[in-house]
């Protein structure tokens, strides 16, 4: 047997959790079978059950706005995917950004069809921002891919639940298969070099932001939640990669505001490297969450590993990671049905995040009880181990069927 996985990201450009999904299932896939990646860039890997091969792009000939360069090289790619040709048994997309690589692949090559939904299109309006007309296609791409995927894989039960809302897909062909972490690599760390290079006092308690700048992560509604904040502790936000120019100087004006009403808010732009965020996991008191939207939550799985406490909105798979009252505390949220942009109360939520990380922040104890908690949590639930043999066993379930 032999999975070829395809993907938008893949290291050294991983820029959200799809991508960390991808790197770490393929490789520990391969210590059960043969794996292919083909992924967006120029990455070259060979190892003795690993090949990764990136696809690059050349655009220099687009005459298309903007927003569309990136739906029209996701479907160049996805044409080259194919081209290339296809020795796989089967084929296993990740993003919408591949699901047309997927589709083609099944129909011209014959083979099984496995879509893992990161995120959902329908759930994600705020995507038009980024692309335009094109968010109509990846919704199209997407419903068209999965209606027709021999199997889709969701990170959460509540994934789950929303893939039964909004596509018209048998139950039987969704399987539940949780995102997972290394825990010999995330793990507490003492090594305070990437906090003073960026301006952090390790001697004084923080709490802690990574993520990108979108309206998914909910990072706007967690600045202007630091107003609320007592003064004695630094606000870290390790947020990069705006959607769009809109939204970044949404977040600029946001963050100037906020430190005008207060001291100690440090705002890191670039995208840190892995052992510099695991530093900052390691290091911070408390890991806050704020997502409109979240089909899981590998972030908070990431701050578990590393020992630090939780504060989370309660919405998609968090609460599957983040068990409220034992590893951390959930905020709840309601999404306004006419715009899920942001809560139906953003001022409201914003405060209730500032008191869950104030009440928090008081109680050293209960940090300390949700630090241990959460490690045992990945520990025991969220190895990428047991989730390579899931994935396995779904994949030979499917050619046992072909």
């Amino acid at each position: 047997m032999k999975a070829l996985l395809l993907t938008n990201e893949y290291p050294p450009y991983n820029y959200g959790g799809a991508g960390v999904h991808v790197e770490y299932l393929s490789q520990e896939l391969a210590k059960l079978m043969q794996v292919e990646v083909r992924c967006f860039g120029d990455q070259r890997v060979t190892e003795p059950n690993l090949h990764v091969r990136g696809f690059e792009l050349d655009n220099s000939q687009y005459g298309c706005p903007k927003p569309l360069v990136s739906v029209f090289g996701a479907m160049q790619r996805g044409l080259d995917f194919n081209s290339f040709g296809i020795d796989a048994s089967l084929i296993h997309c990740h993003t919408w950004y591949t699901h047309l690589a997927g589709i083609l692949a099944k129909l011209n090559y014959g083979i099984p069809l496995v879509i893992t939904t990161h995120s959902l299109e329908p759930l994600r309006p705020w995507k038009r921002e980024q692309l335009g007309g094109g968010y109509d296609y990846s919704l199209w791409l997407e419903r068209t891919a999965l209606e027709m995927a021999d199997a889709v894989i969701a990170v959460s039960h509540g994934t789950q639940q929303d893939i039964l809302r909004h596509f018209s897909i048998a139950q039987d062909k969704i399987k539940v298969i949780h995102n997972g972490i290394d825990l010999s690599e995330y793990t507490k760390q003492t090594s305070t070099k990437a906090l003073l290079r960026h301006g952090v006092d390790p001697e004084k308690p923080y709490v802690l932001f990574v993520g990108r700048i979108t309206r998914q992560k909910g990072i706007v509604h967690l600045v202007q939640a630091i107003e609320h904040l007592n003064p004695e502790f630094q606000v870290v936000l390790c947020a990069g990669a705006p959607d769009t120019p809109e939204i970044e100087a949404e977040m600029e004006r946001a963050v100037q505001d906020a430190s005008k009403k207060r001291q100690g808010v440090i705002w890191i732009r670039e995208m840190l490297d892995k052992p510099s965020v695991i530093e900052f996991y390691s290091h911070a008191a408390i890991f806050c969450c704020p997502s409109i939207y979240e089909p899981f939550g590998i972030i908070n799985l990431e701050a578990m590993a590393c020992e630090t406490a939780i504060v989370a909105s309660a919405i998609g798979g968090i609460p599957e990671v983040v068990v409220d009252g034992e590893t951390g505390t959930l905020v709840p949220l309601q999404q306004h049905q006419e715009s899920p942009f942001s809560p139906v109360n953003p001022e409201q939520f914003s405060k209730d995040l500032a008191t869950a990380i104030n009440e928090l922040m008081a109680n050293q104890n209960q940090r300390e009880h949700y630090a241990k908690a959460g490690r045992r949590r990945a520990e025991e639930l969220f190895s990428w181990s047991a989730i390579a043999r899931q994935t396995q066993a779904l994949y030979e379930h499917l050619l046992t069927l072909s």
